[in-house]
């Protein structure tokens, strides 16, 4: 091979774009000048109610700044310096590259009316829809418990479930959630139970996107999560103090400060947080169910040069909690504790190589483990585990702006190594097939081999916008498996209706959940039964299809509705080993979900602010399965069965809502709540055999004729108010009441693979914030 290409191709792979979580994000690099040419220290507000955006700056003295991670959008810019005009119009951020953006002011006097047309609720260049969730509504939010923060943060959003323990559920998607955290994709299973919390007091924003992916996404693509935790600089030391508490010993605590000077901040966070209700129990009395959490962060920013930016951070966080017990097992004795923990480390180098060309570079390191322990009156089987993750990440690309075009491209790399033990000791041999051992040991490690390369194109058309892109990814764990994804977005903006049309088309590879997959498809798990079944787990394929409307009525509301469907060849889920709660991927011969949704946005309305959604979604899994490990009694009809099933995450209808009232200039209330109309569930016995195990009054919310959950309701309320707020320092206060009706809502029972879950009774809490 010719050197030049070699050299080429080395520099291809080194040199990135902005970062690979950001695909939809730019910045603007502004200067205040006087009409002298000198520089000005000014207030600066940048605001798009399509993005949920509104966010304050000030320029340092030198009359410039940097706002990064900014969505693409149609901005509204309003500069103010005393004794001068105040500056206002309109900037579009399109492009990864650097919007750069002089600001002459003209002194008082001299002001003269400027018409600013900028819509503000509608992108017409939006080839998708996009739903963002900014500091406004992070800091409005409800409280939530320990470790669901941003969780609750996501499933307020269309098209997402939350079932048992936290566990997000993408548009009828199993463990297909995938987070980006600056920029750095996590494809495990970031719910409670598996995982420590992202803290919402860490996060500056959230991006979440259900279709239309970029090619630069993949691996895990039911839905991604898109987390920025970096703020801008602003010189000086600035802090936020966090501390909640309410029902069931819930408290909450976390401290965030960043210092910058010249061109350098420095960021440092810690967090921690008890409660007595972690995990959504299996029965009213929320047995053994305490936790512990806590965290801390680190983050070194510098521009070096006007063209190169570099980023050093740190994040450890962990999780201590128990599993809570059914009726017989608290009568037992039983007590299982399990910890999560995580360390991550990560590097990023940005260089501006023109106007029209920008790179990066992120390299990331992690360690993840979690454990399982449990006492000797556990019932009916004693496991223990130890299991972890070692990863590896180098992301590059390059991103390029030329006319209508805003083209990308990039490479990744992701190097794992998983290390499982697992063991058993059975306690109550007559809840097991015979022959089942009354022990079994393993320990095993695996090595996981990905990599991908993209190309991307965004090209706006006048009207018309066109996003495009091919993603070719290779996997290799349990199996190894190569595929190519076209990915395809189209949107039409008719301007005197306010009215975007959109559709996409994705074509997605989806890699099989690590947890647990070394011990199902090991040989050694043939001694548990007679009858085992035992097939490696593949990648999913599938066809992803979506149309939609984005409309904006009287420059006030904005309305999305999209219809979807989506097409799997080896429909991922998962099953339990034994009794024994650790969950390993299956997967099923092909699926299907289809549904639609809709959102009705009020950024700003007088005083008025809120969204409401509905979501309707149908999804059935049909055998034979294709993958997993099955035994006893499920080998016999796990390949000879043909047919569908309701995925456990077919709720055919669900709505959320939250509307805030500005009571007040420093005053405010919020009222809002949630509606499921029931999963389905999975009981072979009758409803006497379930009596005993889970009482009446869950029983009460079973409808055993229909094997569903009966519908559950929860109305939430809360109040705030800034009981400070002066230029340099604020503190606000907020109390919140949840699931106000009392009403027993059951989450899950007795589902096919995710058992029984019960959601919390009326509670409380309290949230004080302070800033300086």
């Amino acid at each position: 091979m010719p050197r030049k290409v070699i050299f080429f191709a080395i520099i291809f792979t080194l040199w990135a774009s902005f970062a690979a979580g950001q695909s939809n994000t730019g910045e603007l690099r502004l200067r205040v000048e006087d009409p002298a040419g000198l520089a000005l220290e000014s207030s600066v507000e940048l605001e798009c109610d399509a993005n949920q955006i509104h966010r304050t700056y000030r320029t340092d003295a030198a009359g410039r700044l940097e706002a990064k991670l900014l969505p693409f959008g149609i901005y509204r810019l309003q500069v103010r310096h005393q004794g001068f005009a105040l500056h206002t119009s309109v900037v579009e951020i399109r492009s990864a590259v650097p919007t750069e953006l002089d600001v002459h002011m003209a002194i008082a006097a001299e002001h003269t009316t400027v018409d600013v047309n900028a819509e503000t609720l509608v992108d017409p260049h939006r080839p998708g829809t996009i739903n963002r969730v900014d500091q406004d509504t992070l800091e409005h939010s409800s409280v939530s418990a320990p470790g669901r923060s941003v969780i609750d943060l996501v499933n307020s959003q269309p098209g997402w479930l939350l079932e048992a323990n936290g566990i997000l559920h993408p548009r009828g998607s199993e463990y297909q959630t995938q987070y980006i955290v600056d920029g750095v994709p996590l494809t495990d299973n970031r719910s409670p139970a598996f995982a420590p919390e992202i803290g919402s007091s860490d996060v500056y924003s959230m991006s979440i996107l259900t279709a239309s992916y970029p090619a630069e996404y993949g691996r895990k693509l039911g839905g991604v999560i898109e987390v920025s935790t970096d703020r801008d600089i602003h010189q000086g030391l600035h802090a936020k103090a966090v501390a909640s508490g309410g029902s069931f010993g819930a408290a909450d605590g976390s401290l965030m400060a960043q210092y910058g000077w010249g061109k350098n901040a420095l960021g440092v966070s810690a967090d921690g947080a008890l409660t007595d209700r972690y995990l959504d129990p299996p029965v009213i009395e929320n047995f053994t169910n305490h936790a512990s959490s806590s965290g801390f962060s680190t983050k070194y920013e510098r521009d070096v040069t006007d063209h190169d930016r570099i980023e050093l951070s740190v994040r450890h966080e962990q999780s201590l909690f128990q599993v809570p017990n059914e009726l017989v097992q608290e009568a037992a004795g039983q007590r299982q504790d399990r910890g999560s923990f995580e360390t991550m480390g990560l590097f990023s180098y940005q260089h501006i190589f023109s106007p029209n060309v920008v790179g990066d570079l992120r390299v990331m390191s992690r360690d993840d483990s979690v454990n399982l322990n449990s006492n000797e009156a556990s019932t009916p089987i004693l496991a223990t585990q130890q299991r972890g993750l070692r990863e590896g990440y180098l992301k590059a690309s390059v991103a390029v702006h030329h006319g209508i075009h805003e083209f990308a491209a990039g490479a990744d790399l992701d190097y794992g190594s998983i290390h499982e033990q697992f063991s058993y000791n059975i306690t109550d041999p007559t809840q097991f097939d015979d022959g089942t051992p009354p022990t079994f040991n393993f320990a095993g490690k695996g090595l996981d081999r990905e990599q991908s390369a993209y190309v991307q194109d965004l090209i706006r058309l006048g009207r018309l916008t066109v996003s495009a892109g091919l993603r070719f990814d290779h996997y290799q764990l349990v199996v190894e498996k190569n595929a190519v994804s076209p990915r395809l977005g189209v949107s039409w903006y008719w301007p005197g209706a306010d009215l975007v049309f959109h559709g996409a088309y994705d074509r997605i590879f989806q890699t099989p959940a690590f947890e647990n997959i070394l011990l199902a498809s090991s040989p050694a798990i043939a001694t548990l039964n007679p009858q085992v079944l035992r097939i490696p787990v593949q990648p999913s394929n599938g066809n992803f299809y979506e149309a939609g409307l984005t409309k904006g009525f009287f420059k006030s509301l904005k309305l999305d509705v999209n219809y979807y469907t989506r097409l799997f060849d080896n429909y991922a889920d998962d099953d339990v080993l034994l009794n024994t709660g650790v969950s390993f991927p299956i997967s099923f011969r092909k699926g299907k979900i289809y549904g639609a949704e809709s959102k009705l946005e009020i950024p700003h309305w007088g005083k008025l602010s809120g969204q409401l959604s509905y979501s309707y979604m149908v999804g059935f899994g049909y055998t034979p399965i294709a993958g997993g490990l099955f035994l006893g009694n499920d080998v016999a009809g796990a390949l000879a069965n043909t047919g569908r099933f309701p995925v456990s995450q077919d709720q055919r209808n669900t709505v959320n809502s939250r509307f805030r009232y500005q009571i007040a200039p420093r005053l405010w209330a919020a009222f809002g709540g949630s509606y499921g109309s029931g999963l389905p569930s999975e009981f072979n016995g009758t409803p006497q055999d379930a009596l005993g195990q889970f009482g009446n009054q869950i029983l009460d919310r079973v409808n055993f004729d229909r094997g569903r959950v009966r519908p559950s309701l929860a109305l939430n309320a809360s109040l705030g108010a800034d009981v400070i707020k002066r230029d340099r320092f604020t503190m606000r206060l907020q109390s919140d009441l949840q699931n106000l009706n009392n009403r027993l809502n059951v989450i899950n029972f007795a589902g096919l693979f995710s058992g029984t879950a019960i959601a919390p009774p009326r509670s409380y809490a309290l949230r004080a914030v302070a800033e300086f």
